[in-house]
């Protein structure tokens, strides 16, 4: 499996500020699904693919998903920083 960047072909704008609903929405699909593709993710956390793919770049900027090419398709895993991280935002739900 390679490890693959998506902030290197997406451009976050430096102002970008996180939706912690969006981000909310996203860590329950990773932590409920596991490693998923793109697609799979945003159909999995009802976002569109631009919103989603802002937030992934932003999460990779910040450590806490990689971006993993297996198969030809690019799969997003949590780290263990994302892991904790994922556990602290979603702590109401569990």
């Amino acid at each position: 499996m390679t490890q693959v960047s998506i902030i290197e072909s997406k451009q976050i704008d430096l102002g970008f500020q996180p939706s912690m609903k969006t981000l909310s929405r996203i860590m329950t699909a990773l932590v409920d699904n596991g490693i998923g593709g793109k697609t799979q993710l945003s159909l999995d956390a009802n976002l569109n693919y631009a919103r989603l793919a802002k937030h992934i770049a932003w999460l990779e900027k910040k450590g806490l998903v990689e971006s993993k090419i297996e198969s030809s398709k690019i799969n997003i895993v949590l780290t263990r920083n994302g892991k904790a991280f994922a556990s602290m935002i979603l702590k109401d739900r569990y």
